[in-house]
């Protein structure tokens, strides 16, 4: 999953959600930043979940190997997701938690397309961890961050991916049917989380602004 700051302080329309100011240079970096700041990159992630829980869920008799395939490209498209969102963090203690779990994703889609005919218990112990290490670095970003907006809602989600990974390690699955409808069911509902985040931070960013302390912010 992808998280997000929500509002941010009121400097200008190129603001990013993130506290970073987003303003067009021509600098590949900058245009990085205002992609990964953006709601609708939010938007791009829960896409990316949602898409193959459905995919998953929908043709519940594909083969081991083709689970392993649509696993590891959901992992890499999801690890890239998460490196250009880790660029808008505003501090080392922000980004950091998201740029770990970029590498995470990489490494577990890597593994998953390296070796598809790889057993049922490898994948799922692929799947779990990076679920549940996911999920515990989220947490800790959004207990960590208190001027995280929508910070209720990010850590749902976070202890929804951890939930998510205890279930696919804990639970025996015999037969590739069974590990694929486990992980349809999280990816469907960790992408449904996805969307009712990124909705929030728009809705966020079109509230009226307000005037605070140390200058204008949006509520939340």
């Amino acid at each position: 999953m992808t998280e997000s700051h929500g509002p941010a302080p009121d400097t200008g329309p190129d603001q990013s959600p993130y506290g970073r100011d987003t303003t067009p240079t021509g600098d590949p970096a900058d245009l990085l930043v205002s992609v990964g700041g953006s709601w609708t990159w939010i938007l791009g992630s829960a896409i990316a979940t949602l898409v193959p829980g459905i995919l998953v869920l929908v043709w519940p008799d594909q083969t081991l190997h083709v689970l392993a395939v649509l696993i590891g490209l959901y992992l890499l498209v999801i690890g890239a997701f998460r490196f250009v969102s880790a660029l808008s963090r505003r501090d080392q203690g922000e980004w950091l938690p998201g740029l770990l779990l970029a590498v995470l994703f990489v490494l577990a889609g890597v593994l998953c397309l390296r070796n598809p005919l790889q057993t049922i218990a490898a994948l799922s112990l692929i799947v779990g961890i990076v679920w549940l290490v996911s999920g515990m670095l989220t947490a800790y970003t959004a207990l960590a961050s208190k001027e995280l907006a929508h910070r209720g809602l990010i850590l749902g989600i976070a202890l929804l991916c951890v939930v998510a990974g205890i279930v696919v390690l804990a639970l025996p699955t015999e037969t590739a049917r069974a590990l694929t409808r486990l992980i349809g069911l999280w990816l469907v509902l960790l992408g449904v989380a996805e969307f009712g985040l990124a909705f929030a931070v728009r809705a966020a960013l079109h509230r009226p602004r307000t005037t605070g302390p140390r200058g204008s912010t949006l509520p939340g």
